[in-house]
């Protein structure tokens, strides 16, 4: 399945607002849920997942 990038552009922007007008429900976490699943089959994954690894590099060095 194929998801184009303006869906995955629309939730974003829906999850914004929802996590700006502090309005975390159920429906937030279903919506935010299916934001990633969506967006982990758009060519845009493999950045998003070099991202979290290059954060989770980063602090898995830090030293409190």
């Amino acid at each position: 399945m194929l998801v184009s990038m303006s869906a995955v552009f629309l939730l974003g922007l829906l999850i914004w607002f929802l996590l700006h007008i502090h309005y975390l429900r159920w429906g937030s976490v279903l919506l935010c849920g299916a934001f990633g699943f969506l967006l982990s089959q758009t060519a845009a994954a493999p950045t998003v997942q070099a991202f979290l690894d290059g954060v989770t590099g980063f602090l898995g060095q830090l030293r409190l």
